[in-house]
């Protein structure tokens, strides 16, 4: 049957459903943004549901009959005023009908495809456009439309949650040293950022951390946007096994023997550069939930590479990031992701947020951000410095001294007071004399 007003359903149902609006604040709040006045012919329906929404809105609570007949009485329209009077007393003695709760259900099931039936036609004009992602943005807001019936943590009731060890399930960095400052690691809905200039180890870093949850038994999904799907799944087997990438092919089978031990999945998928946009994340991993892969960890590789909605770059990136912590929040998963710093940075040790390329709003939007600094002499001795720029769940401005190894992708990261960061310090404290013993060693193997 095709139902297009809500007096399709018959009256009974209409004082049923007003009966819900009074007695069920859940479901008002559920309800009232897609429940639209003009999908009742009554003029009295019309008016109790405005009356009940405005208060609502105003007063975060359901109206009583007392608030209902003060607004009654400022009416001037007599026959008017007794049609709703006697509207709302049908409704209040329907307070206990065992049906209500399908009359629940069936007014939801009624508004959402209204709201789908809107998005639609309001697409139509995007379709000619070539518009896709609004139209997919306006699709899935109708999809979504009346399905929220949490209405968040109510601070008094919800104590014992508050003190429970999953109040932040996180995400293990692998790294003890920035997962002890982050409490963790980063948590569902939480965005990290690694910023550093180009070519200094961002994308190794990256793996890293998705090696280090698929070792912890998660699934990660792994987006890449510069090098292709095969060269990155090469990066995770010599994270995974320690072999230089050159000499991985000499050594599939130690590779397939490590691959088999691992307790976690990974997908990885390549987008081009600039061709994939936030939703075109979101879309593939619908498909993959779809197909029983649902991530743990999303990874992004990176950012700046995403395309955005056509304005300025720096306006573009900042809502590229904004998108980016909406999906982690959508899908309650953490996203980690790089961006690149200016080119000024190359020769500092460390690398604040005033380096961070064209858009400030990055930082703003992430809830965790590291730098990483590798001067020339550091690559040469495998080092570097992870500078904490933002923090939200532990203090910032912290550097870890690191080894780094760009052949085969093992990064490690220490604390600066323990016995491998005070040496690691020392080294990056004295390039100079080893340059000097690299060099003579060099030389010595030569001759």
């Amino acid at each position: 049957m095709k139902v297009n007003k809500l007096s399709d359903f018959g009256y009974a149902f209409q004082i049923k459903l007003i009966a819900a609006l009074f007695k069920d604040k859940l479901f008002l709040q559920q309800i009232s943004d897609i429940l639209d006045s003009s999908y009742f012919e009554s003029e009295a329906n019309i008016i109790i549901l405005d009356i009940i929404k405005d208060y609502y809105r105003e007063y975060n609570s359901l109206p009583t009959i007392e608030a209902m007949k003060v607004k009654i009485i400022e009416m001037d329209n007599e026959l008017l005023k007794k049609s709703i009077a006697d509207n709302i007393k049908e409704a209040f003695k329907e307070m206990e009908a065992e049906d209500l709760d399908f009359v629940k259900e069936k007014a939801l099931e009624f508004c959402k495809n209204q709201e789908i039936k809107k998005a639609i036609i309001e697409s139509v004009e995007l379709l000619n456009r070539g518009d896709y992602d609004s139209i997919k943005v306006k699709v899935d807001n109708a999809m979504k439309a009346g399905v929220e019936k949490d209405v968040g943590h109510e601070y008094a009731e919800h104590i014992d949650e508050r003190y429970l060890e999953s109040v932040r399930n996180t995400v293990t960095t692998g790294w003890d040293a920035i997962d002890d400052i982050a409490d963790g690691g980063l948590g569902k809905g939480e965005l990290g950022v690694m910023v550093a200039p180009a070519g200094i180890g961002k994308s190794w870093a990256l793996v890293n951390v998705g090696a280090n949850a698929i070792r912890a038994g998660l699934n990660v999904i792994h987006y890449t946007l510069e090098l292709n799907a095969a060269y990155v799944g090469l990066r995770y087997d010599s994270v995974f096994t320690g072999i230089q990438a050159q000499e991985l092919k000499y050594n599939i089978d130690e590779v397939k023997k490590k691959v088999e031990t691992l307790k976690g999945d990974l997908i990885v998928k390549y987008y081009p550069t600039k061709a994939a946009t936030v939703n075109t994340i979101s879309a593939h991993i619908q498909r993959c939930m779809a197909h029983g892969k649902k991530p743990d960890l999303i990874i992004v590789d990176y950012a700046d590479l995403l395309r955005g909605h056509g304005k300025e770059v720096r306006l573009e990136l900042g809502n590229i990031y904004e998108d980016l912590r909406g999906l982690a929040g959508e899908y309650e998963i953490p996203v980690w992701t790089a961006s690149q710093a200016n080119r000024s940075a190359l020769e500092d040790d460390i690398i604040g947020a005033e380096k961070i390329a064209e858009s400030y709003s990055k930082i703003m939007t992430a809830d965790f951000v590291l730098s990483l600094s590798r001067k020339i002499e550091d690559k040469l001795a495998n080092t570097g410095r992870w500078h904490v720029i933002k923090n939200r769940f532990g203090p910032d401005g912290i550097t870890f001294p690191s080894k780094m190894n760009a052949s085969n992708g093992q990064i490690d990261i220490y604390v600066d007071t323990s016995i491998q960061g005070k040496e690691t310090t020392k080294e990056m404290d004295n390039h100079n004399e080893y340059l000097r013993k690299m060099m003579k060693k060099k030389f010595d193997e030569m001759n």
